[in-house]
């Protein structure tokens, strides 16, 4: 049997993780929950719009425009988005990322949500506001919303893995998501992970390399099953 000191040694499986934000490092739909801040009717029209797009029924880039349309976030909203988001944090995600760090991994997010939100999540998981790429929305001097970033890949269902392609990461790389457009990187990637532990879409899981469950069976991957017992 190999020693401890041995697997502490061992090189990680993947230089690099990709993690998806929504459903997957916490627990929140950013737009659907900006949308139940609008009521009942936006809420069910954007939860259903979001709910097509991540199954893969319509392209992410049809229904993009439309959420936000719907919802017009404004600044305020955004802020607290950015508080929900720390709020609802994956079980054991802050010390998985740590111990990913801790060995070495780049961590990075790429998500297809608001990233004016995502940023006080990414202060709280300790990785550098350069390592979060998302959709930036903007807004009037009265924080009033006036649009999005249209020319950013992350508001299509093939974006993530355009963006994935396009960084200066260390290979081999893991991505973890929870939805078709995270699926879609796959071909930019060396491996793909169905994160299930918010949702389980069938369509992402038939098709992943692996599946995974929770945070620490992330760090078991990337890391050898001896990774808990690690921790800096």
């Amino acid at each position: 049997m190999p020693s401890l000191s041995l697997t502490r040694n061992a090189a990680p499986a993947f230089a690099t993780v990709v993690l998806d934000v929504d459903s997957t490092v916490t627990g929140i739909e950013g737009i659907d929950w900006l949308a139940e801040r609008r009521g009942q009717t936006v809420a069910r029209r954007v939860a259903t719009l979001t709910d097509e797009a991540m199954r893969g029924a319509i392209p992410l880039e049809q229904v993009y425009r439309t959420r936000l349309a719907y919802i017009r976030p404004r600044h305020e909203d955004l802020a607290a988005l950015s508080r929900a988001y720390v709020d609802a944090i994956a079980p054991d995600c802050v010390e998985t990322v740590k111990r990913l760090r801790h060995a070495g991994v780049q961590v990075l997010l790429v998500s297809g949500g608001i990233r004016n939100a995502m940023l006080r999540l990414a202060l709280h998981l300790d990785l550098d506001l350069g390592d979060v790429h998302a959709v930036d929305v903007r807004f009037d001097a009265m924080g009033a919303y006036v649009g999005f970033d249209e020319k950013s890949p992350l508001s299509t269902s093939a974006g993530k893995g355009v963006v994935v392609s396009s960084l200066s990461v260390a290979r081999p790389v893991l991505m973890v998501g929870d939805g078709v457009t995270d699926l879609a990187a796959r071909a930019s990637v060396d491996s793909f992970a169905a994160y299930t532990g918010f949702v389980h879409r069938e369509s992402v899981v038939r098709e992943a390399d692996l599946v995974l469950h929770s945070f620490p069976e992330l760090a078991d991957h990337v890391l050898g099953p001896h990774s808990s017992a690690e921790s800096p």
